[in-house]
């Protein structure tokens, strides 16, 4: 067989010739599977991969994806002494100046969380910056950020040294070979087709950049990119600029700057970005750049201009403006589509495919050959996002402002806005009447807090505390104090039906799900390392019906999961009922007296105990009532149909008004959930963390007859000494707001970081919870013995460190 024959048949096909479909093929063959062909549609890397700029910084927000990208780097550095194809690599570091408090605020925090997540870095003086990039203007800059591991690669070079790695592991890499479409059979790729033959085969990979969206949508995948026109200049020969000179980012004047033969390659991005490709993407678009557009590029320009006045009077070599694909969030696509087995996705890079091609290859390719995800890759997994998010008039909405995400503010609790309002709970016009200021999950619009009449419902962002914060504070005591109503409807909610439905939550469940039809149980489902795949709320309705609640957020994720993993042949359904039902959070230690007021259902401990469900009469509706909590407090969650919301809604907040009842949104939810030392999917509950970690072992019954997904797991770490654990933090000093993502030190040592953070009004203090890593293991004596801090924008800040939370710990106040 020669290099250009078409196979008849293959194990995996992977489509996309670019760095990232090349990283993934190469990743497979290290990893045993040799039977790969790999299908570019023109020569390798002439889509996206060969006009990006080439830039690979270590630092993300999450820790995973920071190490993802640190072992790219060092994948780089390895490759060209394997593959005798040099790579370009070049561990130049990177400087990222500030030009105003509030960024230097971003970069001190950024350096707290470098430390916790192994990364070098260093806070530097405006004068020390200037040195290391000595063309720079610094006048105006407050301080800089110094990553020594930060590097840049040529990407063309880079793609043909994967690929020769994987041809070496026994892959076959053809061009000039166009995918015209996968067939699908019994719910799994059998084949791709091509314009000269058709290749059987069992695994397929969309790698395909900007062309992916497209291709999947044949075979019903959604991938929620877009693509936009990404600018940079090209400059000749500036004195005193060399080969290892630094990459320069000054993301207030959202532009970057690297090094390339003497001169400057200059780009950016800018705050409104140009879509692309409306009409489609054609096939033949190879090695081919948009037409120049120096309007658009002005303000990146200007602020060049600004920063490095050498600029002046630099001739511009070259412009190029080349098309990439963005997501709807502004992070890469990645995992194994929804409702298809075998059929994966690699997609959407964001301008970052150089920096994350290593890792996201490597990650991918162990999630083919492991059958699951061997790390949490939550932040770019495939299933974050529903179908509904294909919509093109959306996407592109979108795209224009997740590309401005690059170099913008990144505030707490700072929300995007385009494309909004999308999804809306039956009552969002009455919250919006009583001034909601609303945020987004899942296309859902939520109401975060409540202003004052009259007040402006928008968030003025700083490092402080809000302009909600008062209104959050005030909700919040009226739940602990008197009574609110939580909208709740973005809650994703299913429904499992038939004679194995118990068998079926038995065998994915680690609590136990055979329990009385009118019991509900908090469980959570983990995977085949014991870690969580979700935690949810199981309430039995009948014999072989099970109504399941889980996050906004994780909808079709958990949707997909549970369907995927269910023993094959068993006699059960899973249906998504999350539209048919609003739900409304009564919460606060008045709600039992204001249910009163609206049911004859007896409603004390004896009559509706902690832990149960019930359909109960409410008003003129019947309503399914589950007491649970999620706040800390008595209370109950109301499932209403949809059609009957409206009138359940305004008969508690009529019947409350002498109960002090008053609307309360997830800004105050939050802050009293991580008060009470609830944990949260996505933050404390990840597939990387057990229940023994996160403190939640009670929900697991290791000896229940039926074996359960993850419980050989949990049985070889029952009553070994626990080396990471859930600590819950509260600050000394009162005054001081913490986020989320603060370093942990003990003794002066990182030790973890914070991975939710919160206001406790009731205990007058910023709380935190965050996972601390001890070899010795993290103990009571560990805790108590030790000095803790939290490095808050770069200053520290003493902290209690305890296992539980000091409020309520005996949840005396959730039973009475």
């Amino acid at each position: 067989m020669t290099e250009r024959t078409l196979p008849s048949s293959a194990k995996v096909v992977v489509i996309g010739g670019g760095i990232v479909g090349c990283s993934i093929a190469y990743h497979l063959t290290k990893l045993g599977w040799t039977d790969v062909v790999l299908l570019e549609q023109g020569s390798l890397s002439c889509g996206t991969t060969w006009h990006a700029a080439g830039l690979v910084g270590q630092l993300r927000s999450v820790s995973n994806m920071t190490r993802l990208i640190k072992y790219s780097t060092d994948l780089y550095a390895s490759l060209e002494a394997e593959t005798g194809l040099s790579t370009g690599w070049k561990r130049c570091g990177s400087v990222g100046v500030a030009r105003t408090d509030a960024r230097m605020t971003v970069l001190k925090r950024s350096v707290a969380m470098a430390r916790s997540h192994g990364v070098e870095a260093e806070l530097i003086s405006p004068d020390e910056a200037g040195k290391i990039w000595p063309l720079m203007r610094t006048d105006d800059v407050k301080g800089a950020v110094w990553l020594p591991g930060d590097g840049k690669a040529n990407p063309t070079d880079l793609t043909q040294s994967l690929a020769k790695g994987a041809r070496k592991g026994g892959a076959l890499v053809l061009e000039n070979i166009r995918v015209t479409d996968v067939s699908v059979d019994a719910g799994r790729p059998v084949a791709v087709e091509t314009d000269q033959g058709r290749i059987a085969c069992e695994y397929v990979v969309n790698a395909a950049g900007q062309w992916a969206r497209d291709l999947g949508r044949r075979s019903g995948v959604t991938i929620p990119l877009y693509s936009a026109e990404h600018m940079y200049i090209v400059t000749r020969q500036i004195d005193g600029v060399h080969p290892d000179l630094p990459v320069l980012r000054d993301p207030d004047g959202y532009i970057y700057c690297k090094e390339e033969v003497g001169g400057l390659v200059m780009g950016g991005f800018e705050p409104n970005a140009k879509p692309w490709g409306m009409e489609g993407i054609p096939d033949k678009f190879e090695f081919q750049l948009l037409p120049d557009d120096w309007d658009q590029f002005e303000i990146l320009m200007e602020n060049a201009l600004h920063r490095i006045p050498a600029l002046e009077n630099t001739e511009v070599r070259q412009f190029v403006n080349g098309p990439e694909s963005f997501t709807a969030d502004g992070n890469y696509i990645l995992g194994e589509a929804p409702g298809l087995s075998n059929y994966f996705v690699a997609a959407g890079f964001n301008s970052m495919g150089i920096a994350s091609a290593g890792g996201a290859g490597r990650a991918l390719a162990e999630w083919m050959v492991e059958g699951e995800p061997t790390m949490d890759l939550w932040p770019v997994d495939i299933r974050r996002f529903g179908n509904f998010q294909a919509n093109d008039r959306w996407l592109r909405d979108r795209t224009i402002e997740s590309l401005s995400l690059h170099y913008a503010m990144s505030w707490p609790k700072k929300e995007l806005e385009s494309g909004r309002p999308l999804r809306r709970s039956p009552v969002y016009s009455l919250l919006k009447e009583q001034n909601a200021c609303f945020g987004s999950k899942m296309g859902w619009e939520r109401a975060n807090f409540f202003a004052k009449s009259g007040e402006n419902p928008v968030i003025e962002h700083s490092f402080q505390k809000q302009s909600w914060w008062e209104a959050a504070r005030q909700e919040h005591l009226a739940t602990r104090e008197a009574v609110t109503v939580f909208d709740q409807t973005s809650f994703a909610k299913f429904q499992l039906q038939g004679p194995d439905a118990e068998a079926v939550l038995q065998y994915l469940c680690a609590n136990d799900l055979a329990v009385p039809v009118g019991r509900t149980v908090y469980t959570g489902i983990l995977n085949d390392r014991g870690g969580y795949e979700s935690d949810l709320t199981v309430s039995r309705i009948a014999e072989d019906c099970f109504f399941l609640v889980t996050g906004s957020g994780q909808a079709t994720r958990d949707f997909d999961w549970i369907t995927r993993n269910m023993p094959v042949g068993a006699r059960a359904v899973l249906t998504d009922v999350t539209s048919a039902w609003a739900v409304f959070g009564v919460m606060g230690p008045n709600s039992r007296d204001l249910l009163a007021r609206l049911t004859p259902a007896d409603l004390s401990n004896e009559g509706f105990p902690f832990g149960t469900v019930q359909d109960i009469p409410m008003g003129y509706a019947m309503v399914r009532a589950v007491r649970m909590t999620y706040v800390g407090e008595l209370g109950w969650e109301l499932y209403v149909p949809t059609e009957f919301a409206v009138g359940v809604y305004e008969d508690l907040m009529r019947a409350g008004e002498d109960l002090g009842i008053r609307n309360a949104g997830y800004f105050a939810m939050d802050n009293l959930r991580i008060e009470k030392g609830f944990r949260a999917w996505g933050h404390e509950l990840t597939p990387d963390v057990t229940p023994f970690e996160a403190g939640l072992g009670f929900a697991v019954k290791l000896d229940k007859d039926t074996p359960f997904k993850g419980q050989e797991a949990l049985k070889q770490l029952k009553g070994t000494p626990l080396i990471r654990r859930l600590v819950y933090f509260l600050l000394k000093d009162a005054d001081v707001q913490i986020w989320g993502r603060e370093g942990i030190l003990r003794n002066g040592v990182p030790v973890g970081e914070i991975e939710s953070a919160g206001y406790g009004h009731t205990l007058c203090a910023s709380v935190g919870l965050g996972y601390v890593t001890h070899e010795g293991g993290v103990t009571r004596d560990y805790l108590t013995d030790g000095h803790f801090q939290l490095d808050v924008a770069g200053q520290l800040y003493d902290v209690k460190a305890m296992l539980q939370t000091p409020y309520d710990p005996r949840a005396e106040r959730v039973r009475q």
